[in-house]
């Protein structure tokens, strides 16, 4: 059933045309990623859908009712179903104390009361932790409406799209599949272009040469010798004439066809580059350790104990629910509170979410440059790495938009005379290609990481080491994410297993209880085989409750 349809949609900001839509169809059964680089147009779409701004051009039809979660908009907890606020977590809850992760679970939960035809998601995973994530897929895998959903999570992409919507340039582009999927037919698509650009500049090159030889055949053609009778020189000079002619009639020939043969763009792969450590090298094991690590706010505590260790070299990655103090682990590591250390040849560089490491005033090379130990042809390679070509490096901090602020105060931390770097979010506010740059750029960094981020594919992808807040307490794995995960359902299942026994054991014993209080001998005590009953009840209960859980 069609849910949404688009046609000859264009919309401009100022004279720049920012999308150029000429026809789109979604039906109901369509789940759609949408991708494109910050300031494409993917929030402009939603936005046109949902009708709050207007379209210069075209229309759009919307058959059957729209829901949005939306990123900057704000909501009210009176309108929700009570079903959502308990299952988000959110009862009892008042949105002016809520943490972001908590408000934007309430846009995910009004959105999903509202049981419409087309949902409309504007990186919903925005502030989420792990867990959230995870509800999140569940509802949105549950959903039995059309989806189009603007995300950098390449994760949940891949679990719950079924087409991909590019933007670039105006202009859209349906994949078929996943991300994953659209991946390889992008791959495919630039390894053709890059096929038909060579076999472009190989023609070109070969019909220059003809032309040439050609031309230089047609001038040298020889001229009527001197001791040849009028006769046959008037014959000579038909047959030159006639051959010249000839030549450059093919010369013109071949011009045409360069004039015409279809110019093809070369897709030019950006340089790598492998950050080394230029600086001080840590040369102790350990590059920054905790012990028995305690902190509270007023009456409230936020780790009551725990030990870790960041091995130097190693990429660690911070997890935990939101609001489970991992910011402020960061800043008690970078203040060297009580009970944590660092190597005495430790140079830390800190990402933090206000990006106030840049001047406003100074363009992005500079900078970069200014506390950079790397020339400038490294530095330019870096930013162009993370998307920052040519003139772009020019921009002034002060009119970047928010993914490039992040972009180009990595870029400053990557390149500057840091051996250990902490970075607290660093891909928020990104488009999907810039999480990759990142992610592709701190893979290389050869110095010791410790970063905070909900997005599980960059955590998998970087860490070796998790380091993870639960009930208070901070708890190392000496491993990656997946392995972590791996362990816990490992040990989830031995926990069960040892459950269900339990739960066997009481059963069988209640119906030993029931049966002497039905009939009871005399050296039955009643009383303490009813306290018994009351105690089992009270055990399987809990079991069955952790069961459900």
């Amino acid at each position: 059933m069609l849910v949404l349809d688009i046609n000859n949609l264009k919309k401009y900001y100022g004279d720049r045309l920012i999308l150029n839509i000429e026809n789109l169809k979604v039906y109901s059964k369509d789940k759609i990623g949408i991708v494109g680089l910050n300031g494409s147009g993917k929030t402009t779409l939603l936005n046109l859908i949902s009708k709050d701004v207007s379209s210069d051009k075209g229309f759009i039809e919307v058959f059957g009712s729209i829901s949005y979660i939306k990123q900057t908009e704000s909501t009210r907890d009176d309108i929700l179903d009570g079903k959502y606020i308990s299952e988000f977590g959110l009862k009892n809850k008042k949105q002016n104390f809520m943490s972001g992760g908590e408000i934007t679970r309430l846009k995910i939960a009004k959105s999903l009361s509202e049981n419409c035809n087309l949902l409309l998601a504007d990186e919903p995973t925005s502030n989420l932790d792990l867990e959230g994530i995870d509800m999140l897929l569940e509802k949105l895998l549950a959903f039995d409406g059309a989806l189009l959903m603007v995300s950098h999570d390449r994760d949940l992409l891949d679990k719950v799209c079924n087409r991909i919507l590019e933007i670039e340039d105006g202009h859209i582009k349906l994949y078929q599949g996943n991300y994953s999927d659209y991946k390889e037919q992008k791959d495919l698509e630039i390894k053709t272009n890059e096929l038909e650009y060579e076999n472009y500049i190989k023609e070109r090159r070969k019909l220059e040469r003809s032309i040439i030889e050609t031309k230089s055949k047609a001038k040298g053609m020889r001229k009527t010798p001197k001791r040849m009778g009028n006769s046959e020189a008037r014959l000579h000079k038909m047959a030159s004439q006639n051959a010249r002619r000839s030549l450059d009639k093919k010369a013109k020939a071949m011009e045409t066809r360069l004039e015409k043969l279809e110019v093809k763009q070369n897709v030019k792969d950006i340089e790598k580059i492998k950050v080394d450590i230029l600086g001080d090298e840590i040369y102790s094991k350990i590059a920054i350790e905790g012990k028995n690590i305690k902190k509270s706010f007023g009456d409230r505590t936020i780790f009551k104990g725990g030990d870790f260790q960041i091995y130097t070299g190693k990429k660690t990655a911070l997890i935990g629910e939101n609001g489970s103090g991992k910011t402020t682990l960061l800043k008690m590591i970078l203040n060297k509170e009580k009970g944590i250390s660092t190597s005495q040849r430790a140079k830390i560089g800190y990402f933090s979410q206000d990006l106030s490491i840049l001047d406003d005033d100074k363009t992005i090379i500079q900078n970069v440059m200014e506390d950079s130990v790397y020339d400038e042809t490294a530095i330019r390679i870096m930013l162009a790495r993370l998307l920052f070509k040519r003139d772009d490096v020019y921009k002034k901090v002060n009119v970047l938009s928010g993914g490039e602020r992040v972009k180009a105060s990595l870029a400053k931390i990557l390149l500057s005379d840091f051996n250990i770097l902490i970075l607290d979010e660093p891909t928020n506010y990104l488009d999907i290609y810039s999480v990759e740059a990142i992610e592709e750029a701190i893979s290389q960094y050869e110095g010791t990481v410790l970063f905070v981020s909900h997005d599980r594919r960059f955590i998998e992808r970087i860490a070796d080491n998790i380091i993870y807040i639960k009930e208070q307490k901070i708890k190392i794995f000496n491993g990656t994410l997946k392995q972590l995960k791996n362990e816990k359902k490992r040990k989830y299942s031995g926990d069960l297993k040892e459950l269900i026994e339990k739960k066997s054991v009481l059963e069988y014993r209640m119906t030993e209880i029931i049966g002497k209080l039905s009939m009871p001998s005399k050296d039955d005590d009643i009383e303490a085989l009813d306290d018994e009953y009351n105690e089992i009840l009270r055990k399987l209960k809990h079991i069955k409750q952790t069961l459900v859980e």
